[in-house]
């Protein structure tokens, strides 16, 4: 333990046990700093959290090197490089031998199976990258989204011994010395670590989040491997989302490194506690790290529960307006990339509760999305765009953000992927004319050097989240009316300012969502439109490609 974290945790004892009106006048100057439960578990003075000092240099350093990490040597790390050839290269086997000569959809089913199987027998790194792609729903092909979210849950985890070991090494003591109860079972096993619940010697409940004992190792490898392997992988993944698999590694590369440092992930709830409260946000609630049981490879926080994302009865019985928690989760998200340049980077059901008073208790912050300045207002741009239905400024804003190259002729752009005719609406042409217009799509965006910078992709990847949240919480809700309303809220809370970094007078910004509408594949005459009514709509043309699948593979 470094020599002065006993210090500061006599001192936390001091203030948890200390007078009541003291202890009450730090906690609502926490609450001024952060959104945090009302009633927290410890205080957290600045001087007190030894862990935060560096923390700027250190998150560069950790970024820096990941180029490292991904870069080809000549020869990749022999052993680990032949057992990831040996399981993927056997997944791309049985898919050729077996399930390509059937129907498409049934082989891109098989082949997502094969890689997950492979991805579970190639350990925590390879499970992190399927739980990744488990969530890019929209931006990863249908069939390997849904066979990689088995790998959320399904997980085997670590022995209590090992946990142990790795807790009583960050501690610099035994283990007792600071836990009076520690449970035996995780509470759950993820890729890259695990979580316990235990009880502090000081009386609180916590959650204790402990890093796989080798896990930082084998990503370095893996990571080595990866890089070696994926030039060879070009062209014989008959998938179009991983079409550049060596663009994967290096954007699953910048992801995961910060995660294999809990002090980041600590550092990432104070922030965007901050920003909740900067931008008056008290709907979402956030989990207070401990002030001073945070390291390398553990992190203790605060416990907090409450409904499960899925579970809609339990919330309607007790009241809760489960429309409101979607609209909270949506602007307060919003409001971090696009104001302050700070969001979570991993939206799903199993990093959210909903408290039975409507506030929702976000979790996991090891993914998150950090923005320079340029970036932040590159993506104020997108979203205003998006919502003035403005193609010029939204498309330079993807230039800036690095998803197209600088020199990108926009008119160009815009005429070559026809974004200035009507919309195409996928229920009123045929399967083959479908797809052939996204082959054609996908083709000229890689012609135009199109990418997926990783703040964009996790951007995305919450706003599918949010899509599937309004599914789940509000089916019935007009999402145009949603995108109105919260469009609204900006310009009447943040307006001014907004007007400001862009350059807009504040009389020029006008909703119209005509792009937005046509992004649906509905044209401007549709007024509304529910999450029901556009599963209806997916769901039909699901059918119809199904159907045209069945009759492509009779008439060969």
């Amino acid at each position: 333990m470094m020599p002065d974290r006993d210090a500061a945790w006599a001192a936390i004892k001091f203030l948890r046990h200390g007078p009541s009106a003291y202890r009450c006048a730090v906690t609502m100057a926490d609450l001024e700093r952060g959104a945090f439960s009302d009633e927290g578990p410890w205080v957290m003075p600045e001087d007190a959290m030894v862990w935060q000092r560096g923390i700027g240099e250190l998150r560069l350093r950790v970024a820096a090197q990941v180029p490292e990490l991904v870069r080809r040597r000549r020869v990749p790390p022999i052993q680990r490089a032949a057992i990831t050839g040996w399981r993927l290269g056997g997944a791309l086997l049985g898919w050729k031998l077996i399930d390509q000569r059937r129907t498409p959809d049934t082989a891109r089913a098989g082949l997502s199976r094969r890689l997950r199987v492979a991805f579970a027998k190639l350990g925590p790194t390879y499970i992190k990258l399927g739980q990744i792609l488990s969530s890019g729903e929209g931006i990863f092909p249908e069939e390997l989204v849904k066979e990689f979210r088995y790998l959320r849950d399904r997980v085997p985890a670590e022995s209590f011994e090992a946990v142990r070991r790795v807790v009583e090494a960050e501690l610099g003591k035994p283990l007792e010395a600071v836990f009076d109860d520690f449970s035996i079972e995780p509470l759950a096993a993820a890729s890259i670590a695990q979580v316990h619940t235990a009880t502090l010697k000081t009386g609180e409940s916590v959650v204790v989040k402990v890093q796989r004992p080798t896990v930082s190792e084998l990503v370095q490898k893996d990571l080595a491997a990866m890089a070696w392997i994926s030039p060879v992988l070009v062209g014989r993944i008959p998938i179009s989302a991983l079409a550049n698999p060596p663009a994967l590694v290096d954007l699953f590369a910048e992801t995961i490194v910060e995660e294999l440092d809990f002090r980041l992930e600590a550092q990432n709830m104070l922030d965007v506690a901050r920003v909740l409260v900067a931008t008056g946000q008290r709907s979402i609630v956030i989990p207070r790290p401990h002030p001073v049981l945070v390291t390398r490879r553990m992190l203790v926080m605060e416990r907090l529960d409450g409904f499960s994302f899925e579970d809609v009865d339990g919330m309607k019985a007790a009241g809760v307006d489960t429309e409101a928690v979607v609209r909270a989760i949506m602007v307060s998200f919003l409001e971090g990339a696009i104001l302050y340049g700070v969001f979570h980077g991993d939206l799903h059901g199993g990093n959210l509760f909903v408290r039975r008073d409507g506030r929702v208790a976000l979790l996991d912050f090891g993914i998150t999305g950090r923005l320079d300045e340029k970036r932040r207002l590159a993506f104020l741009r997108l979203i205003v765009g998006a919502t003035m239905n403005d193609l010029n400024g939204q498309l330079g804003a993807l230039i800036d953000l690095g998803a197209l190259p600088h020199g990108t002729d926009i008119p160009d752009l815009i005429k070559d992927l026809g974004l200035d005719g009507p919309p195409i609406d996928p229920l009123a042409i045929t399967p083959e004319q479908l797809l052939e217009e996204m082959r054609e799509v996908v083709k000229k965006l890689l012609g135009y050097g199109a990418r997926l910078p990783k703040e964009l992709m996790l951007f995305i990847k919450d706003l599918l989240f949010l899509d599937a949240a309004l599914a789940t919480l509000a089916p019935d809700v007009d999402i145009f009316g949603e995108i109105a309303h919260v469009a609204e809220h900006m310009a009447t809370r943040h307006g001014e300012s907004i007007a400001a970094q862009i350059g807009l007078e504040p009389g020029e910004f006008e909703i119209d969502l005509t792009g937005v509408k046509n992004s649906f594949g509905v044209g401007e005459g549709v007024q509304a439109i529910t999450h029901r009514e556009l599963q209806e709509r997916r769901q039909i043309m699901q059918k119809r490609m199904e159907a045209h699948a069945k009759e492509t593979k009779r008439k060969k």
